[in-house]
């Protein structure tokens, strides 16, 4: 739903040059306005001797928001972009900001103008219109808009006192006056103006005398358009037409994918594209396929690679998700790594679509995903490899536009929902509709499966086709080939190098306990946990007592129940039962604290074993007051990987 806001005019008694010389003072900080961090000009031109200025800005501002929102969206402060369009000889202000972040999931126009009073030209008028359209923003529309209406109305009510304030200071340097702007060089102005005039008119959009874009072109590479859409086409063409061995000019079918991914909107087009290209460059994309070399690692552990094509014609790309170490991957290559990996398959795909419109004769302008989720557990929701996804997703968005024609999700496992509420909101609500979901095991032949959208004889064998494929099961990486927080052996003692300082390491002699006493005054807040295991095997619980207790001394082999006060079942419960976790096992879970009292995280090395246990953990607790909702408690989740490894 689109909130529109708009303010009464508002009349500052001062002549309109003031009124603007207060206004300049404003960047790039004001004290009255403390959520504007930086304001940074990236373009300013005068033109006409100095009667017009445009000028851009970009502003950092700092997010204003309950705790709980700014840890779901994973910033602290966002950006927007400030035009200024100054016009000294109408002595009109017209100001429009957008937002940078979060564009494709909430779109925020704001409108202001500074003019002459229409009928006391030593007075200055003000009004202000903006729109908030937030089509999906992490499942919190509602409580999003209500902020934005809030945010608003302090912003609108502060407007006022801050050119009073600059406009004050102005008169304290002695500055009360501003003479208004007069054409000293109207002959330079006029010549000035003829040049600005002598661009010759566009040709008609629909002319047919550009011979690669005849009826017959269409057809073979763009597919149906309608007159208006071709129209569109044409003027966005126009905008790009002269390229440079730094931008060259985008062919038809990638003005196309940008047109489409902004509802045909020119404008939004062209800034859209604009972004991309300056990244493309900066990032050097346009020689990734030549210059880009696949680190060991992931050839042999990364579980992903190109299949033949769907039914469509659709390049086709499997990921086989379930069976990725993304811990493993993460720590042995780095995130920015996997994000030039993934840049280089988008890239690839966009090579293969070429080649599939040539060698089907039709347009081919996205591909297929397929991912097979077999496998898939609470492991694949470790906090730094959603952030990178999160990463990898905003980046394919913004310069991969409909590209994507088909997802096939397939097996997926009861975890699933949880990492696809988490990854869904970052994703265009036009991609989102393209998933299509196979939970079953058989994805193949039961009623609606994948033979609807792939040729039987190209299934691969995994899924139970006949298609044998080089596509391999990933596994787990050797922690030998981890580059950054890494686990070494020294000494017998595990040393953590985590940037982030957020594990820590335990060693657990047979029948040594290990226990962590959490004292909870805050019902309903929640207790997080992840761990890992990496030698011998280990023994995990959960308990709860309202007695108070104290850490035990120095008998490690004892709980803090051992005493004649606890009873199991009456003063103390294990709210979370014990589970076995086998070396290379990573373990999650999390419980919502319903009541006060005494929480206790319990690690065990079973006297039976031959050596000493080791481990890695960390857990967290979000407050109620940072946490609004139910939360039911999660079972411990396992890695397949891990049970597949033994």
């Amino acid at each position: 739903m689109v909130q529109k806001y708009e303010s009464p005019v508002r009349i500052y008694k001062y002549p309109f040059e003031l009124v603007v010389a207060a206004y300049e003072r404003r960047f790039p900080t004001c004290p009255q306005m403390p959520i504007v961090l930086d304001c940074e000009i990236i373009e300013d031109n005068v033109f006409d001797n100095g009667a017009r200025r445009d000028t851009k800005r970009r502003c950092k501002i700092a997010v204003e928001a309950p705790y709980l929102i700014k840890k779901i969206i994973g910033v602290d402060v966002v950006f927007f972009i400030q035009q200024n369009f100054l016009d000294m000889k109408t002595r009109t202000l017209n100001i429009e900001a957008t937002n940078e972040s979060f564009a494709t999931r909430v779109e925020i126009f704001e409108k202001c103008r500074y003019y002459a009073h229409p009928e006391n030209p030593d007075w200055t008028c003000f009004d202000q219109t903006a729109t908030l359209d937030i089509k999906n923003f992490f499942g919190i529309e509602h409580s999003m808009e209500k902020m934005g209406m809030k945010q608003y109305t302090q912003t609108t009510l502060k407007g006022k006192e801050i050119i009073e304030f600059f406009v004050n200071e102005l008169k304290q340097e002695g500055i009360t006056h501003v003479d208004r702007w007069v054409d000293d060089a109207t002959v330079t102005s006029t010549t000035a103006g003829a040049a600005t005039n002598t661009t010759p008119p566009e040709k008609p959009p629909l002319c047919r005398d550009n011979s690669i874009l005849d009826a017959d072109y269409i057809a073979k590479y763009l597919g149906q358009l309608t007159p208006l859409q071709e129209s569109k086409l044409v003027q966005l063409r126009k905008r790009f037409e002269h390229g440079t061995s730094e931008h060259p000019e985008p062919d038809y079918q990638t003005l196309l994918r940008f047109l489409r991914a902004r509802d045909f909107s020119i404008d939004k087009a062209t800034g859209m594209l604009q972004e991309s290209l300056q990244w493309r460059q900066e990032q050097r994309i346009d020689s990734i396929l030549g210059e880009y070399k696949t680190p060991a690692v992931v050839e042999k552990y990364f579980p992903g690679g190109w299949h033949h094509h769907d039914k469509d014609g659709r390049p086709l790309y499997i990921l086989r998700l379930g069976t990725m170490d993304v811990k493993g991957l993460l720590k042995s290559v780095g995130e920015d790594e996997l994000l030039k990996l993934t840049l280089h398959i988008c890239e690839e795909g966009l090579r293969l679509m070429k080649e599939a419109t040539k060698l089907f004769g039709k347009p081919v302008w996205n591909w297929c995903l397929l991912v097979d989720l077999d496998g898939l557990s609470m492991r694949h929701l470790w906090r730094p490899g959603v952030k990178a996804l999160l990463r990898i997703i905003e980046t394919v968005e913004k310069n991969y536009p409909e590209t994507m024609g088909r997802v096939l999700i397939v097996r997926a496992p009861r975890v699933f929902p949880v990492l696809w509420t988490i990854v869904s909101t970052f994703i265009d609500e036009n991609t989102r509709s393209k998933f299509l979901f196979f939970g079953g095991p058989d994805c193949m032949h039961a009623e609606d499966g994948i033979e609807q959208y792939i040729d039987t004889d190209k299934i691969p064998s995994f899924l139970g086709g006949s298609c044998n494929t080089l596509i391999h099961e990933g596994g787990l990486v050797p922690k030998h080939l981890y580059k950054s927080e890494s686990i070494e052996e020294t000494n017998g003692a595990i040393q953590a190098h985590d940037h982030h300082g957020l594990y820590k390491a335990v060693d657990l002699k047979p029948g040594q306990l290990f226990e962590l006493l959490i004292r909870n005054t805050d019902p309903k807040s929640v207790l997080t946990w992840d761990f890992e295991v990496l030698k011998n095997d280990t023994l995990f619980a959960v308990f709860h007592t309202e007695k108070e207790i104290e850490q035990s001394g120095n008998d490690d082999f004892s709980s803090v129940f051992d005493g004649p006060d606890f009873k199991e079942g009456t003063s103390y419960k294990k709210i979370e039962q014990s589970v076995k976790c086998r070396p290379k096992e990573g373990v999650q879970g999390s419980h919502e604290m319903a009541s006060t009292g005494t929480y206790v995280l319990q690690w065990m090395c079973p006297p039976s074993c031959d050596g000493p246990a080791q481990l890695m953990y960390f857990y967290e607790i979000l407050s109620s007051a940072n946490y609004k909702g139910s939360m039911t408690s999660l079972q411990s989740g396992f890695s397949s990987n891990s049970l597949q490894s033994r």
